[in-house]
Order: C-alpha cells, then structure tokens, then sequence
C-alpha cells in the first residue's frame, strides 16, 4: 500500500509540471520592435530676391554752422532778450549793453566835427582874401602859405571826425548784440548786471547758437570703400572729361541713431576731405540730413551706411542657420528624401531683416534646417517641418527654438 501511494504521488507532480509546460510552450514570440523616429527639424525654402550691398560706419553729428557769441565793446549789461534754448533768428537782439556811455562819446564826436568845419570854412575864406591881397601888396605870400595850412589841417581834422564817428556809432550799435544766424540759442552765460568784456576768450562767450536745419554727418571711410565708391560712381565716364565732384554725385547715405532700429533717415554726402589720413588710413566725409523735426541734434553718435553695389539677385538664409566648422561657414539642408546634407557655403553681407547673403553654395528652392541643428546629422534622415524663413522681429511656433537649444553656434557632426 505504502508503495502504491508513492507512485500515485509521483503521477501527480509530473501532471502538474506537464500541465504548467505545455501552455508556456505554445505562447507567440513577441514583436521586433518599431525603428525610432527620424528627429525633427524645421526647415525653411531660402529666400530669392534683389539686394544691394552697403558698408556701414560710426559718426558724429555736428551743425552746419556754429557762433560764439561775444560782445564788441565793454559795458554794462541791461538786458537779456531771449530765453535759454529758444529758436533765433538772425537780427534778433540777444543782449541789450548800457548805451550812455557811447551815446555820449558819438555826440563829443559830432562836436569835434562842427568844430573842425567852423575852422575849414575860416580857413577857406583867408586863403581866398590873401590870394587877392597878395599881388597889390597888401599881404605878404607867408600870409597865404600859413592860411593854406591852416585850410588843409582843418579838412583832414573833418575826415579824421567823420571816422571818430563812424566808430561811435558802431559802438552804439554793438551795445545791442544781435544773432549773426538762425538756430538754436544756448543758455545765458552772463547775466544783468555784469560788466561785459570784449575779447578772444573763453570767459568772454555770451553764449552759443548753432544751425540745425539741416544738419551734417562726420564719418571716416577707408580706402578701399573710397575705391569702390570710386569704381561704381565714376563709372562710364568719358575718359579725359573730369569727375563729377562729390556733392555732384549725390551719393545716398542712410543713418540710424542708437534709439533706433534700422536706417530710416535717408540723407546725401556732400563732401569728401581732399587727402587720406596717413596714420589712419581713411579720409573724413560728410552727409546732410533735414532736420525741420528737430529729431537730431550736434554731437550725436549715428551710424551710417553708404551703398556700393547696384541692385543685383541673390540667396538669402537666416543668419542663426549658419554653422561653423573649422572656419568654414556651412548650413543643412534637407533633400527630397528627407535626408541631411552639409553644405559649405560663402556668406555675403548681412541685411536689415537678420537675412545673410550667400555667395556660392546653394541654389534656389532649396530647404535647409533653420531650427534643430543640433539634432540633425548629416547623411541621416529627419523629420522636416516647413516654416517660413525666421527674420528679425517675426516669430512663429515654428521657428522658435527649443529652451536650452543653441542653434545658432552649432558646429560640424
């Protein structure tokens, strides 16, 4: 009996363990699994369209005339006519000078004068008398010659009183000090009441008025814009007739201050220094802008830029889609297949919507990765999302880069 329970035990457990082997054997091997995603990029059709090369510069700007205002003569100072900053115009009377003095030195003038012409007609007379008396020998001729002096020292005392009162009466007219031209006046330097002094000094400034309407543009341009300038403006002129001189040109000039974006102001360059700085290289020119809004005052820094270039066709691609490697400049373009290609490319000038000119390497209609660059590889597939060609101030969802992405230095793979 007991060896009969053992074998039925026995029976059991291999029943068992058959039963849990045989489901295990008949379960399906699992499913090779699905190959990633090709990542994905934003890609953008490069741009085609007309452009105009320029060459930019730093200037300052300054008035097209500026006075010192100072007085002529030494005097009291009555009255101050204007208020600090005001608009002038010339003959405008800035400063009233105390007049008595010169009022009084024109009037003893004008009797020095009188007198010198009671004299001039005394004398007349005598020469007059003794030219008669002379020949009967009622007069001796010394009495002629001494009459005759007396004649001559009296007309030129005349002339010298007229000159004594032409200079009174420029002294008289100098108490009133006058703007030579119109502008902008500055502050008062002196006030009523002070003696005021004529001279060369600094002490001695009124104040200032400078013109602002329109208003000039200094810059320094090297010589080799100079020769291009020189190449695009002189070109088709006759050979022996002589080149049209600067102003002659009117070559276009466009200007931007620091508060704005851009060059919005259009102006002209009227002049060009007539030598090269040796120890910079560059010569000094001048733009002229109109500035009736007043928007631009002397001394503020501009940037400029001139063309020079005629309008020609190019490419454009955003500039954040340029990679470097090795110095070289390259961009990735995504082909018909999805697939990447690094391309080395020749950049050109950078213009003002944040778009770069390309030289050589690309062709029209082509698409290249304008967000993602870090994720794409050349030579391996991607997932393109198309966008429009990011520029400075539009953004898209499409053309945001991700958080923490640095696309724009991104280097070779």
């Amino acid at each position: 009996m007991r060896a009969a329970a053992t074998i039925l035990r026995s029976i059991t457990v291999f029943a068992a363990l058959a039963a849990a082997w045989l489901p295990a054997c008949s379960r399906t091997p699992p499913a090779p699994a699905e190959p990633p995603k090709p990542p994905e990029v934003t890609v953008s059709e490069v741009v085609a369209r007309s452009v105009t090369d320029y060459e930019e510069f730093t200037g300052r700007m300054a008035a097209k005339e500026s006075v010192e205002v100072r007085a002529r003569v030494r005097g009291y100072l009555n009255k101050v006519n204007f208020v600090d900053g005001q608009m002038v115009k010339a003959g405008m009377v800035l400063f009233e000078i105390d007049p008595r003095t010169f009022e009084a030195e024109l009037r003893n003038a004008e009797g020095q004068k009188a007198q010198w012409i009671a004299k001039k007609d005394k004398a007349k007379a005598d020469v007059s008398r003794y030219e008669e008396l002379v020949p009967t020998g009622a007069a001796s001729a010394q009495d002629l010659d001494k009459a005759s002096a007396e004649l001559g020292e009296a007309i030129a005392a005349v002339s010298s009183a007229d000159a004594t009162i032409e200079q009174a009466k420029l002294n008289l007219e100098f108490a009133k000090i006058t703007a030579p031209i119109d502008g902008q006046i500055s502050n008062a330097r002196v006030t009523k009441g002070n003696l005021i002094q004529s001279g060369p000094g600094d002490d001695e400034v009124l104040t200032t008025i400078v013109a602002l309407d329109p208003i000039y543009v200094y810059f320094d341009v090297d010589e080799r814009t100079i020769l291009r300038f020189r190449e695009r403006y002189h070109a088709g002129a006759t050979e022996g007739q002589a080149l049209p001189t600067v102003d002659q040109m009117e070559i276009p000039l466009e200007l931007g201050l620091t508060n704005e974006d851009g060059f919005p102001n259009k102006g002209v360059i009227d002049f060009s220094n007539n030598q090269v700085d040796p120890s910079t290289g560059t010569v000094q020119v001048r733009g002229r802008f109109d500035n009736s809004k007043r928007i631009f005052k002397p001394g503020y820094f501009a940037r400029v830029r001139v063309p020079v270039s005629d309008s020609y066709d190019a490419l454009l691609v955003s500039d954040t889609a340029l990679g470097t490697d090795q110095g070289q400049k390259f961009v990735l373009v995504v082909n018909d297949q999805g697939v990447v290609e690094k391309r080395f490319i020749k950049p050109g000038p950078l213009q003002d919507d944040g778009l770069r000119v390309v030289s050589e390497g690309l062709k029209p209609a082509e698409w290249i990765v304008v967000n993602g660059l870090q994720r794409a590889r050349p030579g391996k597939p991607v997932t393109p999302e198309r966008a429009d060609m990011p520029v400075i101030g539009v953004t898209t969802e499409n053309t945001k880069s991700e958080p923490g992405s640095d696309d724009a230095k991104a280097t070779g793979h």
